[in-house]
């Protein structure tokens, strides 16, 4: 994605996105301090954002077809007032699509790049061709109408007080080339800035395959490991959903915190027997609660 691109998605994300709150959960926390941590990991959907359908790329069903006409027309790819032989259910049918063929070629939990999707979805709309700009657009005007996120409270100050304790911090994150984008749009600080290493940071779209597959830590880990000698055992990772998150996180060796701050994305999995015996070592309900977790660490 060129440079100049960047300011005009981020302007669309900012004008599109409101002020959400999370949910309360009544789940209880536990903000016992733990030692030894160097390093903290942390998911983004439902983590360090509020998201109004719980999870990156999930919409719901009663808005998804006018939000698709909306997107098509507000990125110049259909003209007002024309029909569509399709609905937004095309979207996931071709997801679904790209799922099927890197399983058969023995990705377990594959991850799709969203242009390739939307650009297919042109297609098999009768649409003619975009260029990559416009499809970027498209992308990012669909999932702000069907999946609004606003940072978590106290995000932004629990990442300022960890990185100024001298934590490396990272992502590993389920996410399209929007996300970053949309921390930066929603914050007004780059990933830098919030206190991110770049270097550390794994997204799915980047590497075709989504959590829960234990690649997007294994990267991040090496690279804690190389860079400042910290092994897993000395790496916090945070995150809301016990199969996606907690479950290969701890089988990694990381020492694992349970965000359950938001009724619409803590996923528990209570019927998932992956996640039977799998306990978080902290949950917290604020992200705040951390500074208690990590202050003597």
């Amino acid at each position: 994605m060129t440079a100049d691109l960047a300011p005009d998605l981020m302007e669309r994300i900012r004008r599109s996105s409101r002020p959400l709150a999370p949910i309360p959960t009544g789940h209880p926390a536990d903000t016992r301090p733990l030692s030894g941590i160097r390093a903290v990991l942390f998911d983004v959907y439902g983590t360090l954002l509020v998201s109004g359908s719980g999870d990156v790329g999930t919409a719901h069903e009663v808005t998804r077809d006018e939000a698709l006409r909306e997107a098509l027309e507000a990125a110049g790819l259909l003209p007002r007032g024309r029909p569509l032989p399709h609905g937004a259910g095309l979207l996931e049918r071709i997801i679904l699509q790209h799922h099927e063929r890197a399983r058969r070629e023995g990705v377990e939990y594959p991850e799709v790049d969203i242009l390739e999707v939307w650009s297919d979805a042109l297609a098999a709309l009768g649409l003619p061709p975009a260029p990559n700009a416009a499809l970027r657009h498209l992308a990012v005007a669909y999932e702000c109408a069907t999946n609004p996120v606003w940072p978590m409270p106290g995000m932004t100050a629990t990442l300022a007080w960890l990185a100024g304790r001298g934590l490396p911090l990272g992502i590993v994150s389920n996410a399209q080339f929007y996300t970053p984008l949309t921390l930066e749009a929603l914050t007004g600080r780059g990933l830098q800035a919030l206190g991110f290493d770049p270097g550390l940071c794994a997204w799915s779209w980047q590497l075709r395959e989504a959590k829960p597959s234990p690649r997007l830590f294994r990267l991040v880990l090496r690279r804690l490991e190389k860079r400042h000698g910290i092994a897993p055992r000395a790496v916090l990772y945070v995150g809301n959903d016990l199969l996606k998150d907690i479950l290969p996180a701890h089988r990694l060796g990381l020492k694992t915190v349970l965000f359950a701050g938001d009724r619409r994305s803590l996923r528990l999995r209570g019927d998932d027997p992956r996640v039977a015996g799998i306990t978080p070592e902290r949950t917290v309900t604020d992200l705040g609660q951390l500074r208690a977790i990590l202050a003597g660490r």
